[in-house]
């Protein structure tokens, strides 16, 4: 499913950097609380990497733990 703009991220956990997110087919965009804007992409990131963040994502929970503990700085470029 792709979106066509960013999304508020639900943070049901509660303590999350991450602000929104957009879902493109093969790559997500997330917009992290303290600045920035990076792209994770199939090729830098790797499939199933990108598949779980936007998986997430959609939930609400566990994307920043996510990033933080397996893609870091793997991702496709810095959008802003």
């Amino acid at each position: 499913m792709r979106e066509s703009h960013h999304i508020k991220y639900h943070n049901h956990g509660g303590s999350s950097g991450v602000d929104t997110y957009k879902i493109e087919e093969e790559s997500i965009e997330i917009a992290f609380k303290g600045g920035g804007t990076y792209l994770y992409a199939y090729q830098a990131t790797g499939r199933q990497n990108v598949e779980r963040m936007k998986f997430l994502a959609r939930s609400g929970r566990g994307l920043n733990a996510f990033i933080n503990t397996h893609v870091k700085n793997k991702y496709a470029k810095r959008l802003r």
